[in-house]
């Protein structure tokens, strides 16, 4: 892909601009920026905990909120952020011009509630640029080529960063966040965890859909195909996080690169199902029907003929589900289905996990010693992943990053990818 020199793309979170104070803290940083940046694009977010307000405000007046209307509903959140941070970065005598998603041609698929980017018609926002302007771009958000505003799921703006950055050649994308860069785990767990100075692309999206929160899959996936480099750095400093971009894993010994933790998932057990060829598929095909993803799957062949499925999908998602699975039992596909929302995971990631022989044992017995019990496993050539009940989370974290990054040296940076 062809770089365009002096461009960058900037994504503020929600926390980064949870108040007028820290929209006036961004709108400083971003004139800092442009004494080194010659082109500024800056995706955000919705303010603070709006997203969530908006979410709390729709369950008060519908049993279940969802499709065109709550699409319509939370769109609403980054306008206010956009045009909020515009009228600073103008008062700061910084030209800027604050855009919704339609507004800059970003196309989406007709999903509603998780949509995907289809294209980004460029001109726009190559225009306001040309014209010397700060262009401030919605996140989390698309229209559809029948009009109507979709958004694209949790995190969505990163995702709308890192499209706009491979749409527009950009030199970098900046995902500003607050903390200062890709962590070991999650410092509110681990105070002391360790920030990378490089990674690779695949470790990052192992990271991000294993729990780590500080960046969303799906972006990283983007600026992979695209060749665009990842800054994850503080919004709070201008100093340099973690640079995530193509080439080498991170050394040879730091086999383990992060320990992650997602509480919000639920376990979901089918009983007694029928061992035949076709059931799995027609268990999941309907899932995937309802857009909904799931994490982990088990199956275990038993007596009779049955087996029992069970899998791991994401909180938010088993609303969704349950009307599947209540039929599912009403029509004898199983005797019985369990949810079980009392459950977490917890996660090693790192690349050559699968052919490095006692990673796996080292993470299995901190946790025993713990009196930890695991309830599943999965694991893959960069993870493995156990899930255990959530009341344990926590203390998990501690004792496996403890066993993994207590003698390790602090990664220096410049040696932790080989990357251009």
């Amino acid at each position: 892909m062809r770089k365009t020199p002096g461009l960058v793309v900037q994504k503020y979170g929600g926390t980064s601009i949870g108040s007028s104070a820290r929209v006036i803290a961004v709108a400083d940083r971003i004139k800092r920026s442009l004494q080194t940046v010659d082109r500024l694009v800056v995706v955000v977010s919705a303010m603070g905990s709006t997203t969530d307000d908006l979410v709390a405000l729709a369950h008060k007046v519908s049993r279940e909120p969802r499709g065109r209307e709550m699409d319509l509903l939370l769109a609403s959140g980054e306008q206010i952020a956009v045009s909020t941070l515009g009228l600073a970065l103008q008062d700061r005598g910084v030209p800027a011009v604050s855009l919704t998603a339609a507004q800059c041609g970003i196309r989406t698929d007709g999903v509603f509630n998780l949509a995907r980017i289809q294209s980004i018609d460029t001109r726009r926002i190559q225009g306001e640029l040309d014209g010397g302007r700060v262009v401030i771009i919605t996140g989390f958000q698309g229209i559809t080529d029948s009009h109507e505003i979709t958004t694209l799921g949790r995190g969505g703006s990163d995702v709308t960063g890192a499209a706009v950055a491979a749409a527009l050649g950009a030199e970098a994308c900046d995902i500003c966040t607050d903390v200062d860069g890709v962590l070991s785990a999650d410092p509110r767990l681990v105070p002391d965890a360790r920030r990378w100075a490089e990674m690779s692309y695949e470790e990052a999206i192992e990271l991000a859909s294993s729990g780590a929160k500080v960046l969303h899959p799906r972006a990283a996936e983007i600026c992979m195909s695209y060749g665009v480099p990842i800054h994850v750095r503080s919004s709070f400093t201008d100093e340099a996080g973690t640079w995530i971009r193509a080439g080498e894993s991170i050394m040879e010994q730091a086999e383990v690169v992060g320990v992650t933790s997602d509480k919000k998932v639920a376990k979901v057990t089918l009983l007694n199902v029928a061992d035949r060829p076709g059931i799995a598929a027609e268990v999941f095909e309907e899932l995937a029907d309802r857009n909904i993803s799931i994490r982990l799957i088990i199956q275990s062949a038993s007596s009779e003929s049955r087996a029992r499925i069970t899998f791991i999908l994401d909180e938010e998602f088993v609303d969704g589900a349950l009307e599947a699975l209540d039929r599912w039992k009403a029509e004898q596909l199983a005797s019985d289905v369990l949810v079980d929302r009392d459950v977490a995971k917890i996660s090693i990631v790192g690349s050559g996990l699968g052919s490095t022989p006692g990673l796996a044992a080292r993470m299995f017995k901190a946790l025993a010693r713990e009196g930890i019990n695991i309830d599943c496993i999965s694991s893959s050539e960069m993870k493995v992943a156990c899930v255990i009940a959530s009341r344990h989370l926590e203390r998990a974290v501690k004792v496996v990053h403890e066993e993994f990054f207590k003698a390790q040296p602090q990664p220096v940076a410049g040696v932790a990818s080989t990357g251009a």
